[in-house]
């Protein structure tokens, strides 16, 4: 059970963020999480929208490098240690998390972690038998 990200590469640049989320605005795509890291010339920036195909479509028209990568969307209590929980969780069974990104779902009520795991098959194994709940890709669009 996996949801589509987009990995956006940009030179790092002052305006070349806004100049994505604008494109993906006018067009009518609604970001629903975002996250960017970077070096000092390039960075890349995370996107889960609630249309990708068409995201990556108005992108790459635009000359951006851009990818499609699944990732996967866990909700956990938001409170706290409720971050703290969860990761030792994937500790204690030896899971390593290459990336992962959060937000608020609802305050005082859950959070949701966006991951990319090493494996993730393995992951979502470990997700399932710790009783957290996945997100489908319908689910987190829709948020």
């Amino acid at each position: 059970m996996t949801v589509r990200q987009i990995s956006v590469f940009l030179e790092n640049r002052a305006g070349r963020m806004a100049e994505v989320t604008q494109i993906l605005g006018e067009n009518g795509v609604n970001i629903r999480a975002v996250s960017l890291a970077d070096t000092h010339d390039f960075g890349i920036v995370r996107l889960i929208v609630n249309d990708v195909d068409q995201a990556l479509t108005i992108l790459r028209a635009k000359k951006f490098t851009v990818h499609d990568t699944e990732v996967i969307a866990v909700s956990i209590p938001d409170e706290p240690g409720g971050l703290a929980k969860t990761l030792d969780l994937f500790r204690r069974e030896d899971v390593n998390i290459s990336y992962l990104y959060g937000f608020v779902e609802k305050p005082g009520s859950s959070a949701i972690l966006i991951f990319r795991f090493e494996e993730m098959e393995r992951a979502v194994e470990v997700i399932q038998k710790h009783g957290l709940r996945l997100l489908n890709g319908e689910e987190l669009y829709k948020l």
